[in-house]
């Protein structure tokens, strides 16, 4: 049989099937240390195999990650360094970003249209936990989704409000009745939402990010889509579009490319160079 492990506690998983769950141990070939919840996963009485991944995540530790929801707010002030950061992440590991916009209900027009402006190239929803206000970011839910951001944006709010929705769907005896605030493990658990499964990450605030020390600086800017039609008009193609005869600054000091951005890439770009002296 196949099915996804929605829930790890020490070496025993929980893994839902057709709608049923099972709580099982791995047999003697396969590491428990190896199965991470988003796992697909081959077992009869024990987990005999898990199947190929598409990513896999440290912190936390999860696998499979399908769509990741960027949580910002207008307060605590966004560090959109961090923002750029969880984008290139990513597009390195094949998962759908989506820019969630929280406190919509204090949230300054000029404040959104900025990060509008800014993120142009990705999907951006407004919403307000406070309000339980989220059903826009319910109708995304699909395959398996989690949420990423700073300290204090309001993720455990969002996590909060869609499963206190009478739409969360309870998968066999896993029940949907959530106490919130209380947490205090670094454990993941994924619960059906919708069509898909929202992963209960409120007690992660960042990704493990430290893939920035692996890009090559040449690589940077192509994570960069707006970049794109800018790097085809550079003198040069080693162009890392800092100075010279650059067709990304040209378009960035024409407007067409956010200025914020450019210097967010800039500020990656410098950490990189100083990562490689290491």
């Amino acid at each position: 049989m196949t099915g996804l492990v929605i829930k790890k506690n020490a070496n025993l998983f929980t893994v839902e099937s057709d709608g049923k769950i099972y709580n099982l141990s791995p047999s003697g070939k396969t590491k428990a240390k190896g199965i991470f919840v988003g796992d697909w996963v081959e077992f009869d009485e024990n987990i005999t195999a898990v199947k190929h991944r598409k990513n896999i995540l440290i912190r936390p530790p999860m696998a499979n990650l399908d769509k990741l929801f960027i949580v910002i707010a207008p307060s605590p002030k966004p560090d959109f360094v961090l923002v750029d950061k969880i984008l290139i992440y990513c597009h390195l590991n094949d998962i759908t970003p989506i820019i969630v916009v929280n406190k919509n209900d204090i949230t300054e027009e000029q404040f959104i249209n900025q990060v509008q402006e800014d993120y142009c190239y990705y999907k951006i929803i407004l919403l307000s936990a406070k309000c339980g206000n989220v059903d826009n970011l319910f109708d995304e839910i699909e395959g398996i989704c989690a949420l990423a951001g700073q300290s204090a944006v309001g993720k455990s709010s969002i996590i909060n409000a869609i499963f206190k929705e009478e739409k969360l769907t309870e998968v066999g005896d896993l029940s949907a009745k959530i106490e919130r605030g209380k947490q205090t493990t670094r454990l993941v658990s994924l619960y059906k939402v919708g069509s898909g499964y929202l992963a209960d990450t409120a007690g992660f605030s960042l990704l493990d990010l430290s893939f920035v020390s692996t890009i090559q600086k040449e690589e940077l800017a192509s994570y960069y889509p707006e970049f794109l039609e800018g790097r085809g008009l550079c003198k040069y193609r080693s162009c890392l579009h800092e100075n010279g005869e650059c067709g990304v600054i040209k378009q960035m000091q024409e407007g067409k490319i956010s200025k914020r951005r450019y210097q967010n890439y800039l500020k990656i770009l410098q950490e990189l160079k100083l990562a490689k002296k290491y």
